[in-house]
């Protein structure tokens, strides 16, 4: 990392702080990545390739997305420092013709200078080309940012590319080839699943000039749409907060006991840059402390959204300017946010401790590059699944990386939205299959492009390539443009060949089942009312069969029958069937007077038997016994 040499007209504090910001790398041994994305040239076959190039921390870079265009070189103000009004140079794009990509040298004002001036002129991006043989380096705002009223107005995508690439290019270009070049951003950003997990590195401190209002101002344009996609699961937001320390040997000095917390460990740049007046860089640790535990208190009450609301609730009516930027007024956001600011008083712990932290520890551990990801040591940085966000802290420029994040087909619908993406869907169906009677595409519109995928309507899965063919399948297959086979309505009869298995014509019918059935005709083939006396008539999908002179057809049998022998073999019938009825009524009723004659009978004999002798029975003797006097 460089450290910029500051004109003697700067006050002393820059020194210190290069002190402070030294005394943190020299302990971090860390690494600062470069950002960036794939150039392809098409065109001529001497440059023919894939290129790397730095994206810059300015303008939109399209992420997810790639750019088609033809690299220019002016005549004239070749570093691009001026205007090209001055010079009568246009590129604004003409109907039908491909947008241009305007190379420029590196050298005498800043990167933002030339691609503002670039932009002005119409292109719609800009290659830079190193001056030196070095590694690639990002490109930032420029420290005085505060003299460039255009910063937050350019929004073409810009690049770095080698010394050795751009003089390549120029040669082409001035040797008359038409350079054609594709910048694709589309591998930019990682994009494994279907959640972002995102990080914004921020900073309390409101009165550091025009990067400090940006932060601001995109906390809150973006503050609707991150609460959304927080509270649907599609995101995973966590904020930090820079801090350095101060080296030992400087603990006791005034600037380090006005700029840190904890006896040195905990520090940043004072705000309006004089220790004499205002607020104290400690005021803004303690603040940026307060909202990191926001955050976690929030988290814990699985509310994690609420730190957008407190962070611009609080810049909204606790400002520096007005003498506001205190723990009263912070506590009074934190109340209004139904947050237990005791909680969150503790999470803070005691600043004039002499002690670490555990969460101020824990954001200086963080700031150290992990894997893909380097240093933050930019002030704002966006990290999106670990990787750092580069270009204009804008809500639809951060919008679209975040919707570059996602794994392909599984977007929110915000990303899909008119306002961040092109539907190719829309255009000749996306090149996938369509099915016209029914409506239903294989064209799945995503923030990348579109995929062609068989759908799934109505609960039925639809099965192929998804460019050529798609065919319903499983149960249901039918009720959806009747799966896709024949069908035909005749004088209010309908025939179709869907089945759950497939397509297959109907009893009646031959064909393939998809595209035609042909009626059958069984009398002419024979295969039904073949019985002498027999008449066929053939119908759509069926038959009909008669017999002629006094005959009746029986279907079963394919035969015919005689009318009359017919009425007499009923009537016959008919007579056994009530002789026989007859017959079985007298039977049972002469059991029936069988069983009960017997039943009364054995009952008056039971009853007789108790209260007079039979006659089987014997006499029953009668002795007396005399007493004699």
């Amino acid at each position: 990392m460089r450290l910029r040499s500051a004109p003697p007209a700067m006050p002393r504090l820059l020194l210190v702080l290069a002190v402070l910001l030294c005394g943190f790398c020299c302990c971090c041994e860390g690494r600062f990545v470069v950002e960036k994305n794939s150039l392809k040239v098409t065109a001529p076959d001497s440059l023919k390739g894939s290129y790397e190039c730095a994206i810059g921390n300015f303008g939109v870079p399209q992420y997810g997305g790639t750019m088609v265009g033809v690299v220019a070189y002016p005549k004239s103000n070749r570093k691009a420092c001026k205007s090209f009004d001055d010079f009568d140079i246009s590129y604004k794009a003409k109907p039908g013709s491909l947008p241009t990509f305007l190379l420029v040298d590196r050298g005498d004002c800043f990167f933002t200078k030339k691609a503002w001036n670039a932009q002005n002129a119409g292109v719609a991006a800009i290659l830079v080309a190193d001056d030196k043989d070095e590694p690639l380096i990002t490109m930032d705002t420029p420290e005085e940012s505060g003299r460039a009223d255009y910063l937050e107005n350019i929004t073409i995508p810009s690049a770095l590319i080698t010394k050795s690439f751009g003089d390549r290019l120029r040669k082409a270009v001035d040797g008359g080839h038409m350079v054609n070049v594709n910048l694709d951003w589309r591998e930019s950003l990682p994009h494994p699943d279907e959640r972002v997990e995102y990080e914004f590195w921020t900073n309390s401190n409101d009165e550091c000039g025009p990067k400090c209002d940006s932060q601001i101002d995109f906390v809150k344009s973006f503050k609707g749409p991150a609460q959304i996609l927080e509270k649907k699961g599609y995101t995973q937001f966590t904020p930090h907060y820079i801090t350095w320390y101060c080296p030992e040997a400087f603990t006791l000095s005034k600037q380090c006991k006005s700029q840190c917390i904890n006896h040195g460990r905990y520090c940043a740049p004072d705000p309006e840059q004089d220790f004499s007046k205002g607020y104290d860089g400690k005021d803004v640790v303690v603040q940026n402390l307060r909202q990191v535990c926001v955050y976690k208190v929030a988290k814990e009450n699985k509310k994690p959204w609420l730190w957008w609301d407190y962070v611009t609730d609080f810049a909204i009516r606790c400002p520096m300017k007005e003498k506001k930027y205190t723990k009263e007024c912070a506590d009074g956001v934190i109340k209004s946010l139904g947050l237990d600011h005791k909680a969150i008083d503790k999470c803070i712990g005691d600043p004039n401790a002499d002690e670490e932290n555990h969460v101020l520890k824990a954001e200086q551990d963080a700031q150290i590059g992990k894997g893909a990801r380097g240093d933050v040591t930019i002030l704002p940085t966006l990290v999106i699944n670990n990787r750092q966000y580069r270009g204009k802290l804008d809500k639809g420029a951060v919008l679209k990386a975040l919707c570059a994040g996602f794994q392909e087909t599984t977007e929110p619908a915000v990303c899909l939205s008119e306002d961040i993406q092109t539907n190719e869907c829309l255009e000749n169906n996306g090149g996938c299959w369509h099915d016209k009677a029914a409506n239903i595409s294989a064209c799945k519109d995503t923030f990348r492009g579109r995929v062609c995928e068989c759908p799934v309507v109505k609960g039925v899965k639809f099965v192929g390539d998804g460019y050529t063919h798609c065919e319903a399948s499983g149960s249901g297959r039918c009720e959806i443009n009747n799966g896709g086979c024949w069908k035909e309505t005749r004088n209010g009869r309908t025939h179709s060949a869907c089945t759950d298995g497939g397509c297959k014509c109907p009893d009646g019918f031959k064909g393939d089942g998809v595209h035609k059935c042909e009626d059958v005709d069984e009398c002419k083939e024979r295969t039904a009312c073949q019985c002498k006396e027999c008449k066929c008539n053939n119908t759509w999908g069926s038959y009909e069969c008669g017999c002629g002179g006094g005959f009746l057809y029986m279907k079963e049998h394919d035969t015919c029958i005689s009318k009359d022998a017919g009425a007499r073999v009923g009537w016959n019938f008919l007579w056994f069937l009530l002789f026989g009825l007859a017959a079985v009524g007298i039977a049972g009723y002469a059991v029936y007077k069988y069983r009960i004659r017997s039943y009364m009978d054995s009952e008056i004999r039971a009853i007789m038997a108790q209260y007079m002798p039979l006659d089987n029975q014997g006499e029953i003797p009668n002795h007396s016994h005399h007493i004699e006097m």
